[in-house]
């Protein structure tokens, strides 16, 4: 039995507790003050397992009009910019190895609102932990359509945060 079958009955956290970690605190650009969340990255022996955890997105009461986000690791190692682009030193996807758009590394699944939050769990094998500390983690306006070059046209930058070793939690 694999390491991520055992969590159907020891529990996830319990199969994940001692295992390298690194997270993301993202934070909201300006008009997006209350976006806030986390992104955990744990090792295991089958990949990467991402966790992450937003509130604070852009969210409709319309029907057919809830949120549907780009979510990246992009190769810069700074949630910084410019007036143009707040987070311009976050950069272009992380692309090692110079793949097509959707092949990234850097390429995550998108991030699905509910009434401004969002929860997202899933295994990458696209990178290790080692790889993405120190890289920037972005969430973007518009769903990624996983077609054009060389980001998706996932919109504008919204939300940023640089991953590091897990010293605590963000809140």
């Amino acid at each position: 039995m694999n390491q991520l079958s055992s969590c159907k009955s020891a529990g996830l956290l319990s199969v994940l507790r001692g295992r390298p970690q690194a997270a993301a605190c993202i934070a909201g650009r300006e008009g997006y003050p209350e976006l806030s969340g986390i992104v955990r990255f744990y090792q295991t022996n089958e990949g990467v397992l991402v966790w992450a955890e937003i509130s604070g997105l852009p969210h409709s009461e319309l029907p057919c009009q809830s949120g549907v986000f780009g979510f990246h690791i992009h190769s810069g190692t700074a949630c910084t910019g410019n007036a143009d682009d707040p987070f311009a030193d976050a950069m272009s996807h992380y692309n090692p190895n110079r793949c097509e758009h959707p092949y990234h590394a850097g390429d995550l699944p998108p991030l699905f609102g509910n009434d401004g939050s969002a929860l997202s769990l899933f295994l990458t094998n696209r990178f290790s932990i080692r790889e993405v500390i120190g890289k920037t983690v972005i969430i973007h306006d518009h769903p990624d359509d996983f077609t054009t070059q060389p980001s998706g046209g996932s919109g504008t930058k919204i939300a940023c945060g640089v991953v590091q070793r897990m010293e605590g939690s963000c809140r």
